[in-house]
Order: structure tokens, then sequence, then C-alpha cells
């Protein structure tokens, strides 16, 4: 096991083992469930052909070598890291990544976390992970806001006119739709999940045949016309 500089200590320091579970308390409530793997869902099928990023939800980020289990911190709701193998994990242990920590965090607001958000864990990313890029979001009342790292400190994003905040790592807008914090290209195109691509899939398939039977219909009605006109059918 390689250890980074970052982790290095005295010989007499034991560092845990990688294999270390998750151990989050479950979601606040479905809408925080339903809107962790929507994010999930989202970017992993925008990168389904990509295999140099992780995205996960309520795992837990092992950082200390020293404590392993912090009672201070929670893992992230939802986060990428970004140049590293695409695998399942049971938890992220940083010393177990080569010192990487995530590089977008997104943290979802509730009334027994909103103040740890905004103020601990917000402190966390910024002084220790280093994360780049850190967004909140309240599934309930759509609070929205998210920072970019400046000089060592977080600065307030800057909103485009649709109120959608720029990713630099991610190369993403995020931005409130429909009730649910969703992903935008720069072009301005909704990231959609493999299950919401197949449903756009059936509809348009619906649709055009929709489109064709009312296309016969209206033929067999102007062909059950023509006797009316003294016409021959065949004659046409």
């Amino acid at each position: 096991m390689s250890v980074p500089k970052d982790f290095e200590a005295s010989k007499d320091v034991i560092f845990p083992t990688g294999d270390l579970h998750s151990d989050e308390p479950p979601l606040e409530s479905d809408l925080h469930r339903l809107q962790m793997t929507l994010l999930i869902q989202s970017i992993e099928w925008l990168w389904q052909n990509r295999n140099d990023f992780y995205a996960s939800g309520n795992l837990t980020v092992y950082y200390s070598s020293h404590q392993p289990k912090s009672e201070d911190f929670r893992g992230a709701d939802f986060f990428v890291a970004l140049e590293t193998e695409r695998k399942p994990r049971k938890s992220w242990v940083v010393w177990e990544e080569d010192g990487k920590y995530p590089n977008v965090i997104v943290e979802l607001l509730s009334d027994s976390t909103t103040a740890v958000d905004k103020s601990l864990k917000k402190q966390i990313y910024q002084n220790t992970f280093r994360t780049p890029d850190y967004f909140w979001f309240d599934p309930n009342n759509l609070e929205f806001a998210g920072f970019i790292l400046v000089g060592g400190e977080y600065q307030p994003l800057q909103p485009n006119p649709l109120s959608w905040l720029w990713s630099q790592q991610l190369g993403l807008y995020l931005g409130v739709y429909e009730e649910k914090l969703r992903f935008f290209t720069s072009e301005g195109q909704l990231v959609t999940t493999e299950e919401e691509e197949a449903q756009q899939e059936r509809q348009q398939k619906e649709l055009a045949e929709e489109e064709l039977e009312q296309e016969k219909q209206e033929s067999d009605r102007a062909a059950a016309k023509l006797p009316e006109l003294n016409i021959e059918p065949d004659l046409i």
C-alpha cells in the first residue's frame, strides 16, 4: 500500500486497512434519496464511455489515517472524483486513492444537516479536502448555492440568466429543473438518465405510430368517399 506524502507519519503510526465499509445513516427522506440517485445516474449515463471517474453518494469518505471515523464528519451526499478508476467501492479511503479527494461535492440540505453542511462540512471541504467545486441543495425549499475554491477559500459562484451554476470540474451546469437539481451541458441541454432516455424513445415511437395510424384513417376515409363522387379508386 503506497502512502501519499500528505499521510506520511512516524513509523509508530499504523495505517488502517483500506477495506473500510461505509458507515452513513439513511438519507433524510425519499426526496433526498431520489435526488442523490438522480445525480449519480445522470453523470454515469452521460459519461457511460468513460472509465476515469467515480461518482457516488451517501458514502463515507475516510480522510484521516489517525482517526478513520470522525464523529464530526459524515460522507458527502453526492460526490465525483476525477482521474481515478471507475469501479465499485465500499467507501472512499483517501490514503488508498493516492491522496485524492472528491473534485465535486453536493450536499442535500435538511433540517438536521443544514447548519453542519453550511459550516463544518464547508470548512472541511475547503481546508482539508480542497475540493474545487462545492454545492448545496435543499430538495424541500429548493435552496441552491455553489462555491469554487479560489486562493484556498470558497467564493460564491455567480448564476447565469437561468440561475444555473457552472462546475469547472465537470464541465457542466447545475440548476433546478422541475424541482430537482439537474445537470445541463454547456449548450443548455438537460443531462438525462438512461431510464429517461429510454422513456423519450418510447414516447417518440408511440407518437410516430399514432401519426401513421391517423394518416391511415384519413386515407381510408378519403377512399370511402370516392364512390360517392363516382370516382373509381383504381383510376387514381
